[in-house]
């Protein structure tokens, strides 16, 4: 009785693992494959004329001779830099705010930042195409930099590292004489590097991709970034090669992958770190 109780809990225990497996396995097929299927597309472009399927990378090189790439890939450089610049010293000073200090409709304000998450770009790409033509900015670079600066996701993270740390530390520095921005740049914030690094990588990888508010506020080629700029590799009415657009998407990609692999580690750390309250 014992030895069947104990066989039939070993093959349920089998099953199990194995589900798990399969669960697992067809996760990354669903995940990997199509990045798989790319990459073989774009390494085997089909001859227009003859059909016949040539292996190499002559689809790469055709990438380079169509599309400007380089200056596309310099506009989307800068755009997500400052971006990501801006949106962690933004997210960071909101969120030292909300953490550290007391005033008067704090938890409304709070709460009306929180709820812009829920807004979708497209009701709101409207009145900020509106705002910056009349500053001026339209059909530039900074029309793309300057609205993305405030980040209501950044804030949220960033205050809930900033309750984590002691309120101690920011009275033991304000004894020695430190002021409210030096007890911040010299306290708080050194502190607070995972939750950048998450604030950083996330613009990063979102405005590199970014193709929607691109699409809107840019007319000039010059000032297309990168995923605008692969668009124009379809041709007139999408009869470019496939194997040319998706050698552009893999090109387009290698930054991303980049940023990714050097940033996994402070990523993992501050996703993985204790967030306060």
């Amino acid at each position: 009785m014992t030895t069947t109780v104990s066989s039939k809990r070993s093959w349920l225990y089998t099953l199990g693992t194995g589900g798990k497996f399969a669960l697992l396995g067809l996760a990354a097929l669903l995940t990997i494959g199509p990045v798989v299927w790319t990459l073989i597309t774009a390494l085997s472009p089909t001859d227009p004329v003859t059909q016949e399927v040539s292996v190499g990378f002559g689809a790469f090189a055709d990438v380079f001779a169509k599309i400007p790439i380089w200056l596309y890939a310099w506009n989307s450089a800068l755009v997500v830099v400052l971006v990501a610049a801006g949106q962690m010293l933004s997210a960071a000073m909101a969120g030292y705010v909300f953490a550290k200090f007391e005033f008067r409709s704090k938890k409304l304000l709070f709460a009306l930042i929180l709820a812009t998450m829920m807004v979708p770009l497209q009701v709101t790409i409207v009145p900020v195409f509106m705002l910056v033509r009349g500053m001026g900015l339209a059909d530039t670079l900074l029309a793309l930099i300057v609205p993305a600066l405030p980040t209501a996701f950044g804030t949220f993270l960033m205050r809930q590292y900033f309750m984590g740390i002691p309120t101690e530390l920011g009275e033991a520095a304000q004894l020695d004489g430190a002021g409210p921005w030096r007890t911040f740049f010299g306290v708080y914030l050194p502190l607070a590097t995972p939750g950048l690094a998450i604030v950083g990588i996330l613009a990063f990888n979102y405005h590199w991709n970014e193709f929607f508010r691109p699409l809107i506020m840019t007319i000039s080629e010059q000032n297309f970034t990168l995923p605008l700029g692969l668009v124009t590799l379809q041709g007139n009415l999408g009869t470019g090669s496939v194997s040319t657009v998706l050698a552009g998407v893999i090109l387009s990609m290698i930054p991303a992958l980049l940023v990714f692999f050097f940033g996994q580690k402070p990523l993992r750390e501050g996703l993985t770190a204790g967030v306060g309250k």
